[in-house]
């Protein structure tokens, strides 16, 4: 070969390696572009519960439905970041009903709430998701009870209590305001009634001071989602193993 040939093809060679060392360089930065999404095909619905004429629990001007909204969009963009594909039942601070069936009229607060409840079910149905993630606070008499705490139905469906456990462990660990327990229990309806693992998780208390003024706070409602969304990796992780 001559030299001029030799040259042609170590310029080549140069070129293409140059080329492939920027496109490199171009997506390295971005990891996942070499990984498959670890929530990838997965379909999650996320209900902030509340919303509208029933607000839920308040004090104060703090309303629990508003708190509720703010960590699910939190989640949402988490769960989005890991590939999953994500439904929400609101994203607006009236209901369910207000968002996706506006116009209706009710003879009562009471049946507004029912038919909102079913509206959610129906989503859930429609959907059909691989799992139901149901946001709420909690509130009672007294002040000093704080602490997040996921619950299941004993009568849902079979996985329901190790979504619960999951997520429940990943906040223990990562947000570090309770040493709960995930907890079965029988009043909660859409957790029946949903045919798809789904827990309810009650966030914190609005009943407690110190605990309401983290549960108002951005940087503190996204640790908790954050917490949520990794413990819905760990859940899935189960299957895997």
């Amino acid at each position: 070969m001559g030299k001029f040939k030799k040259r042609v093809v170590v310029l080549a060679f140069i070129l293409i390696a140059s080329a492939a060392f920027l496109a490199y360089e171009t997506f390295a930065s971005d990891r996942d572009f070499f990984l498959p999404e670890p929530m990838g095909g997965v379909k999650v619905v996320i209900d902030p519960g509340h919303g509208g004429p029933d607000g839920g629990a308040s004090s104060g001007d703090i309303i629990e439905g508003d708190i509720n909204l703010a960590i699910a969009k939190e989640l949402e963009k988490q769960l989005k970041k890991k590939g999953a594909t994500v439904i929400m039942t609101r994203t607006k601070s009236g209901d369910a009903l207000a968002e996706r069936e506006p116009g209706k009229d009710f003879p009562s607060i009471r049946a507004r709430k029912m038919a909102d409840l079913k509206l959610r079910e129906q989503i859930a149905l429609d959907e059909e998701p691989d799992m139901f993630l149901s946001i709420h606070g909690n509130a009672v008499p007294e002040a000093k009870w704080r602490g997040a705490q996921v619950f299941y139905h004993q009568e849902g469906h079979p996985r329901s209590e190790l979504l619960a456990k999951a997520v429940q462990g990943s906040i223990v660990e990562n947000v570090k305001n309770t040493e709960r327990e995930a907890l079965a229990v029988r009043q909660v309806y859409l957790l029946k009634k949903v045919p798809t693992p789904a827990v309810l998780i009650e966030t914190g208390f609005l009943s407690n001071p110190e605990e309401r003024g983290l549960l108002t706070d951005k940087g503190y409602q996204k640790k908790m989602a954050t917490a949520i969304a990794d413990g819905v990796s760990d859940y899935l992780s189960q299957d895997v193993q």
